[in-house]
């Protein structure tokens, strides 16, 4: 096997960073406008389980599952993309310190692989830059 290669899912990458804010305050930072921008692109919709949308980047997502406070599941495919993967954005910890983690899955190959696992990683960076404003 290759790295990030599963025996189910094709490839896949996570990244995860843990923060000092409440899990409330980062859940609502990630679901703000400025959040969604960050890891999602520009959307002016609400979200909602079953409903398909489109960023101003050309993201497409499916919504699988929202549970506020917790975590999402969306399927997202790239503008350039042929194929569809699954996201999975979490949050989970206490009123101190909370882990924000991204997990990506169904990816074709190496290459897309490596192409997200730059994108989260530009991702966290700049939520650790925008979320203690």
């Amino acid at each position: 096997m290759i790295l990030g290669q599963t025996k189910d899912v094709g490839f896949q990458f996570g990244a995860r960073k843990t923060f000092h804010v409440s899990k409330e305050v980062a859940w609502n930072f990630l679901f703000s406008n400025n959040g969604l921008k960050i890891w999602l692109g520009e959307i002016t919709d609400e979200l909602k389980v079953g409903e398909t949308y489109k960023t101003k980047e050309g993201i497409e997502i499916f919504i699988r599952v929202f549970h506020p406070l917790s975590h999402i599941r969306l399927d997202w495919k790239k503008k350039d993309w042929n194929n569809m993967s699954r996201v999975q954005v979490r949050v989970f910890g206490n009123r101190s310190k909370t882990t924000i983690s991204f997990h990506q899955e169904k990816l074709l190959d190496r290459g897309q692989r490596e192409e997200m696992r730059e994108y989260w990683n530009k991702v966290i960076n700049k939520i650790s830059n925008r979320i203690y404003e």
